[in-house]
């Protein structure tokens, strides 16, 4: 999608519609709106400029005329030459067959607006899944930073698995959730998100079949898709993924693993009991079925401990472990981790080096000086308290305004309320009204399969005032359609 960060002067003495077609013919002239790009139609081009539609129809008019861009049948008004080409007997790159042709898929169109959106300031967010700005530890922060340039000797290029004395706090970090793994076993990534790109890359053959929960935050991405792989969703109830999906679903040549967030899931809030994780753990090794474990939640408990991970009864080494600091302490820091056997490791962290040859040195070191000075600890147990605050608040308002039209589980922890709604409406139409409202809303049709009637409500961002705000311009909204 175009980005158009200008409007006209209506106290130039140009024409408003010349003004218009100037920016656009510089934008087009420039390469930074290259051949084949779409432009918005004429209703959202007058919405962005501000000016009445006939100013825009006169503006396309003359670039149409000049062969600079063309309504095409069914699919709206493209850009098709520049000013170049036009001089020139040689046509410059059609970048557009260059992007459509990569490898990697772009996100879902809604995907894409709500990362654009997100950075509007005057959205109340109600999908973000990121700690608000106020929960930042400012001053812990600043104490964290003051000490580590006595204990960095440089900042320099780190080995493929990334900062030893780092690897080491978080070895024994992890021991409190019962998993014993050596420095050696950890690889150290830009967040679980590249750890599971990696993977993709790195461990996983074209053509596989990975099962996930349906539904899921993996499926908002394309993470494995654009590696060759194909994701099957497996059903899940109130304990989290249901056994006996994997037997009724596994093809042995092609289902290479399994993709699971069992505490506090994305999006649905769930927490897989222990006598389920026994029993998948059972079934997958039984199946041998390799798991990957994403426990990037697990510290954001509100209401008591949940059960311990899946890889802390891992006898054999088939559970890849995923853990970060982005929902607990600060996303910008960029540092994840995977656990898993030293091989897998070894060949993730050599595709490592090759991408970005490591992960930020200045941000390990911190989270290394974060962890061991305890700070790490006092922290997340002042987010703990704040969040358990920010869900009751969310409960509340969702009791007040939507008991007459949906469902939902008050979650044990995490930022998510899965809201399922009892009325059958257009989500996309929803998500398009809410944002006029500048209300940022997850439709749930993101993390599905299929069509569904939910909404992820996150209870981890938007402030308190606009937690109850937005919920009821929510109910609003959807009582209207």
């Amino acid at each position: 999608m175009l980005t158009i960060d200008w409007k006209p002067d209506k106290f130039s003495s140009d024409p408003l519609y010349k003004q218009i077609t100037y920016y656009i013919k510089e934008k087009i002239r420039s390469g930074d709106w290259p051949m084949g790009s779409k432009l918005p139609t004429q209703r959202k081009l007058a919405e962005i400029f501000q000016v009445n539609r006939s100013t825009i129809v006169e503006a396309l008019d003359e670039l149409k005329a000049e062969g600079l861009i063309e309504g095409k049948s069914g699919r709206g008004t493209e850009i098709v030459n520049n000013t170049w080409s036009l001089l020139a007997s040689i046509s410059p790159p059609n970048w557009k067959n260059y992007i459509e042709g990569g490898t990697h898929r772009p996100n879902q169109q809604t995907i894409q607006m709500i990362n654009k959106l997100e950075f509007d300031p005057d959205m109340i967010r109600l999908g973000t899944g990121e700690l608000a700005p106020e929960l930042f530890p400012k001053d812990k922060m600043k104490k964290v930073l003051t000490n580590i340039p006595d204990t960095i000797p440089s900042l320099g290029y780190l080995g493929p698995k990334g900062l030893f004395e780092l690897r080491k706090v978080i070895s024994e970090h992890l021991k409190k959730y019962n998993i014993h793994v050596s420095p050696s076993c950890i690889l150290i990534t830009s967040g679980a998100l590249q750890a599971l790109q990696l993977i993709s890359i790195g461990i996983l053959h074209e053509g596989s079949t990975i099962f996930v929960e349906k539904p899921s935050y993996i499926k908002s991405l394309h993470v494995f898709q654009s590696a060759g792989m194909k994701l099957t969703g497996l059903s899940m109830d109130q304990y989290g993924i249901e056994p006996n999906e994997i037997q009724k679903n596994r093809n042995h040549k092609t289902t290479t693993l399994l993709y699971t967030i069992p505490t506090f899931h994305n999006p649905t809030g769930i927490v897989m009991p222990m006598h389920r994780r026994e029993k998948l753990l059972e079934l997958c090794k039984k199946e041998r079925l390799p798991i990957i474990e994403d426990d990037v939640y697990r510290e954001l408990w509100l209401d008591e401990m949940p059960p311990i991970p899946l890889k802390s009864m891992d006898k054999d080494g088939s559970v890849l472990y995923l853990g970060s600091i982005s929902k607990s302490l600060a996303p910008g820091l960029r540092i994840g981790w995977l656990v898993g056997p030293e091989p897998v490791v070894e060949r993730l962290g050599d595709i490592k080096m090759q991408t970005d040859y490591g992960s930020s040195s200045l941000s390990q070191w911190a989270l290394a000086e974060w962890i061991s000075s305890g700070l790490y600890q006092e922290h997340v147990y002042e987010i703990r308290q704040n969040l358990k605050k920010r869900r009751d608040v969310a409960i509340c308002a969702l009791k007040k305004n939507f008991s007459h039209i949906a469902d939902w589980n008050t979650p044990k922890g995490g930022f998510y309320i899965w809201l399922r709604l009892k009325k059958k409406i257009s989500m996309s139409k929803l998500f398009d009204l809410a944002a006029k409202e500048n209300l940022l809303i997850n439709p749930g049709y993101v993390y599905d399969f299929s069509i569904n009637q939910s909404i992820r409500i996150s209870y981890s961002y938007a402030s308190l005032e606009d937690l109850e705000k937005g919920i009821e311009k929510l109910a609003y909204l959807i009582d209207k359609m």
